[in-house]
C-alpha cells in the first residue's frame, strides 16, 4: 500500500514574523504554495515502504529547512500561528478564496490559520480504508500542535475546532467528518449531494453560476477530514495537525499498520442489535461513538481518559506521543510572545531533523 505525505509549515523570518516563502517555492519541485501567503507545503512521492517514506520525507523537510535558513527564514511546525491578525495571513488566490468566503460566510477566515498534515494511502479496498480512517479520526490528538487562536487558548486542539466547527460550521458537508459508507457509489452520491448543496448556497448568495462552475468541481468542493481522491488514486486522511517530522512519521507508521489490517481483513461496524458472521473483520465503533470521542479530543486532547482509552482500543499507543501543544503555555499569549514561540518551534523542528540525521548516519 503505497503511502505519501503532505505537511504544511508556517514560514517566518528571524524575528518570528510571518512571511511569504517566495523563492523557496521555486527551489524544489516537491514544495507547493498554500492558499495563504506565509505557508508552504512539502510533499513526498508515493512510497511503497515506510523506510522509503521516512528517508524521503526527512530528506525533503531537511532540504527545505536548509534552503529557508539560507534566506533568513525558518519553518514552523505548529497548526496555528498562535497570534496573528488577518492582515498577517493574506490569501494567495484572491479570486478563489473570495468566492469561498462569499459562500461559506465570514467564518471562512478561520481556515486561514490552520496548518495540517495529509496522509495518502493507495486505494486497495477503499470502503474499508475510508471507514477505518473515519474511526481513527480522533488520532489527531496524538500530534496536536496548538491550542491558541489570536493569542487565546481556545480548546486543547485548536485546528480541528477552527477548521471544522467554526469555518465549516454552517456547511458541515464541506468540512466535517462524514459517516461510514457501504460502497464507493454511496460516497460519490454524498459527494454529488454536497456539491449540489454548496452550489445552491452559492447561487442563493449571488455568486454567478459560471464563476462557480469554473472554480469548483465535486471533488474539490469538499474539504472533509477523509476523502477519496482521483489522483493516484488515494484515500486521503487530513485529520492531523502540522507537527515535527518524527511525530508525523510515528503517527503514519501506526496508522498505516492499522489501515493495512483493515484493508486485508475488511471492516464491520459494531452493532449491538445484530451479530456479524465475519469473525475475521476489524470491528469499528458506531459512528456516534466516533463523533463523541472526536468532540472530546477537540476539547481536551490526550488529557481526556476516554480519548486515550478509545485510541488504545483502536491500536494506537497514546503514551508514546508528546504533542507540541503540551510544550506551549496554557495562558493567553501576546503577539511578541507568539513570535518567540514560533522561533522556538522552528528550533524544535531543526533539532528533530538533526537527531534523525545522526541516527541515519
Amino acid at each position: 500500500m503505497k503511502t505519501s505525505l503532505e505537511v504544511e509549515y508556517w514560514v517566518v523570518d528571524d524575528d518570528g514574523d510571518l512571511v511569504a516563502p517566495d523563492s523557496l517555492l521555486d527551489e524544489f519541485e516537491w514544495t507547493d504554495p498554500e492558499f495563504v501567503e506565509p505557508m508552504l507545503e512539502i510533499k513526498t512521492s508515493p512510497c511503497p515502504s515506510l523506510a522509503e517514506l521516512r528517508e524521503e520525507f526527512l530528506g525533503r523537510v531537511g532540504a527545505a529547512v536548509a534552503a529557508a535558513r539560507d534566506r533568513d527564514k525558518r519553518l514552523v511546525p505548529l497548526s496555528t500561528p498562535l497570534f496573528a491578525a488577518p492582515s498577517e495571513i493574506p490569501y494567495r488566490d484572491k479570486r478563489g478564496t473570495d468566492l469561498q468566503r462569499r459562500i461559506v460566510g465570514p467564518t471562512f477566515d478561520d481556515a486561514r490559520v490552520c496548518a495540517g498534515t495529509h496522509v495518502h494511502f493507495e486505494q486497495s479496498n477503499p470502503v474499508d480504508q475510508l471507514n477505518a480512517l473515519t474511526a481513527f479520526d480522533p488520532a489527531f490528538a496524538l500530534v496536536n500542535s496548538s491550542s491558541h487562536y489570536r493569542g487565546e487558548r481556545i480548546l486543547a486542539c485548536a485546528r480541528p475546532y477552527l477548521y471544522r466547527r467554526s469555518c465549516y460550521g454552517s456547511c458541515p458537508d464541506q468540512g466535517q467528518l462524514w459517516p461510514y459508507v457501504d460502497s464507493v457509489a454511496e460516497w460519490e452520491d454524498r459527494l454529488e449531494s454536497a456539491y449540489d448543496g454548496f452550489r445552491d448556497r452559492a447561487l442563493a448568495r449571488g455568486v454567478d453560476p459560471d464563476a462557480f462552475d469554473d472554480e469548483f468541481s465535486p471533488y474539490d468542493a469538499v474539504w472533509t477530514p477523509i476523502r477519496l481522491r482521483d489522483a493516484f488514486p488515494t484515500v486521503e486522511w487530513r485529520s492531523p495537525d502540522a507537527a515535527l517530522p518524527t511525530q508525523v512519521l510515528q503517527l503514519t507508521t501506526e496508522l498505516r499498520s492499522i489501515v493495512a489490517d483493515a484493508d486485508a481483513r475488511g471492516t464491520v461496524v459494531e452493532d449491538v442489535d445484530s451479530v456479524t458472521d465475519d469473525a475475521e473483520a476489524v470491528t469499528l465503533p458506531p459512528f456516534d461513538a466516533v463523533e463523541r470521542v472526536t468532540d472530546a479530543a477537540i476539547h481536551d486532547g490526550l488529557e481526556n481518559p476516554d480519548v486515550r482509552r478509545y485510541l488504545s482500543d483502536q491500536g494506537f499507543t497514546p503514551s508514546a506521543y508528546d504533542p507540541l501543544a503540551d510544550r506551549l503555555p496554557d495562558s493567553r499569549i501576546t503577539k511578541r510572545r507568539a513570535k518567540e514561540l514560533r522561533l522556538e518551534a522552528a528550533s524544535w523542528l531543526e533539532a528533530d531533523l538533526e537527531r534523525q540525521h545522526r541516527v541515519r548516519a
